[in-house]
């Protein structure tokens, strides 16, 4: 496969659209001293700017209490804990309006290891007034143009009966209630849906705000490579084989062309809906992020909120089990996992975006180019779908358009690189780890510099370099 960078050809400024959110497990593990060292981490070293997470109104959020003579008395005080913290390390909470609390419910069902109740409420009256009140306590504490900055998203995927036992009509009613309510604090104040799972209802979801006025002022879905929306228990690995090679990024496109003129924003999306999955925490998944990365950066979205940054993840309960296939791109210790280290490659684009040529090219092979004052980042995936042939590939690459460089390093990601799992592994697979084990794993973790030779003709820089099946390459050229 041959590659040629064209230096002085630019294609405009690299789109970081993937560092403006991360997900996260439901709101009170962020009252969790680890999350929040976690979260600090990612947000130091991959650049998230916003956090979304289920849960805000849970009961175990003690947001919404029914005394006993009737009355209701709301409590914002872990949320303020949670707000504070966020803004402290310079990030801002993508809100999610979500679930319902038990003192406004109008019945019992329940979602995951920690019971979000996903009942509509008995009143849409009683629910508008505490998302009144939550807008307004929030613009009093922190200032209406630093709210104005936030996003408020209404609910959570209510097109699956999980997490919705209303119908798409109650959704909506529920949406324009909340949306209603958020306005009259500010009308700045910005609230958009429909949240869905396998980017639904986007159409019928305009059309009814158009009608009736109900404000919308972004488009929010999500998406995985799979006809699942979570996936636990069934075969994940024949799941994601059904699915196209890059299909997300036709998905997406969909997407944009059925919210125009609003943008999009996905606020979930990863390999698999599985929160136990075996994918998630070995290179495959880094390279399936790269791939997903580059073939949407072209297109105007809001943001891109990978499903999560951290294994401190109780949908199913907490797992103590170090590499258990979790979403997270840390595990339970802070261990930065391959897909971790893939958005720290990815962070190393930067500047300009530049041309590439490619010559005998390889179907599972995705490249992209960056410059900027310092030099020349390039940035390959070799990804495929599981259970789909794929193979190590061999490419030469030409930087055109630059006379010489001072140093050409290669970073990567594989079987034999920054893949803690496969020292854990050949550890025994222990359950529980000590010290001296989490700081080997933490080693293994890390990406390694090594040089790579190059060749200077006329015509530019020569290099050659081999990508293993799903991993990744970044080529670091300092000019």
């Amino acid at each position: 496969m041959k590659v040629t960078v064209f230096s002085d050809k630019k294609r405009g400024k690299i789109n970081k659209y993937w560092i403006k959110c991360v997900g996260s497990c439901h709101a009170a593990t962020a009252l969790r001293e680890d999350w929040r060292k976690q979260l600090k981490k990612c947000r130091e070293e991959l650049g998230f700017e916003y956090v979304r997470f289920h849960g805000l109104l849970n009961d175990d959020m003690s947001v919404c209490l029914r005394n006993e003579d009737g009355s209701l008395e709301y409590s914002f005080f872990n949320i303020d804990s949670i707000f504070d913290f966020l803004l402290d390390i310079g990030m801002k909470p993508f809100i999610e309006l979500s679930f319902m609390p038990s003192a406004l419910a109008s019945g019992t069902e329940t979602v995951f290891h920690y019971k979000g109740n996903i009942t509509p409420p008995k009143s849409y009256d009683q629910w508008a007034d505490l998302i009144g009140a939550l807008a307004d306590h929030l613009v009093r504490r922190y200032g209406v143009e630093e709210v104005r900055k936030w996003f408020f998203e209404v609910w959570n995927e209510p097109n699956l009966r999980m997490f919705w036992t209303g119908t798409k009509e109650e959704y909506f009613k529920l949406y324009q209630s909340a949306a209603l309510a958020i306005k009259k604090v500010d009308s700045g104040l910005k609230v958009g849906g429909p949240a869905t799972a396998i980017d639904a209802w986007i159409p019928e979801f305009k059309e009814f705000c158009t009608k009736n006025g109900v404000p919308l002022d972004f488009i929010s879905t999500h998406h995985y490579p799979t006809d699942l929306a979570f996936g636990l228990g069934a075969n994940m690995e024949e799941r994601m084989a059904r699915a196209r090679r890059g299909e997300l990024a036709d998905r997406a496109k969909k997407a944009i062309e059925e919210a125009y003129p609003l943008t999009v924003y996905y606020t979930e999306w990863n390999n698999s809906p599985s929160p136990r999955d075996p994918y998630h925490d070995i290179p495959y998944n880094a390279a399936f992020i790269v791939k997903t990365i580059i073939d949407n950066m072209d297109l105007p979205l809001g943001c891109y909120s990978f499903w999560t940054f951290s294994d401190i993840f109780e949908e199913c309960g907490l797992s103590s089990v170090p590499f258990h296939g979790g979403f997270g791109l840390l595990n339970i210790h802070g261990i930065p996992k391959p897909s971790y280290r893939a958005f720290q490659l990815l962070s190393k684009l930067d500047g300009e975006r530049l041309e590439i040529g490619i010559e005998e090219a390889s179907p599972t092979v995705d490249c992209i180019a960056s410059r900027n004052e310092e030099g020349i980042v390039i940035l390959i995936s070799n990804h495929q779908v599981p259970l789909s042939p794929i193979q190590a590939e061999s490419i030469n690459l030409t930087i055109k358009g630059i006379k010489g460089v001072r140093t050409a390093i290669v970073e990567r990601i594989d079987e034999m690189h920054a893949n803690p799992k496969r020292v854990w592994e050949e550890m025994g697979k222990p359950i529980y780890l000590n010290e001296e084990q989490i700081q080997k794993l933490m080693e293994a973790s890390e990406l390694v510099k090594e040089p790579v030779n190059w060749v200077t003709t006329d015509d530019g820089i020569l290099l050659d370099v081999t990508i293993q099946p799903h991993s990744v390459v970044a080529i670091s050229l300092l000019t």
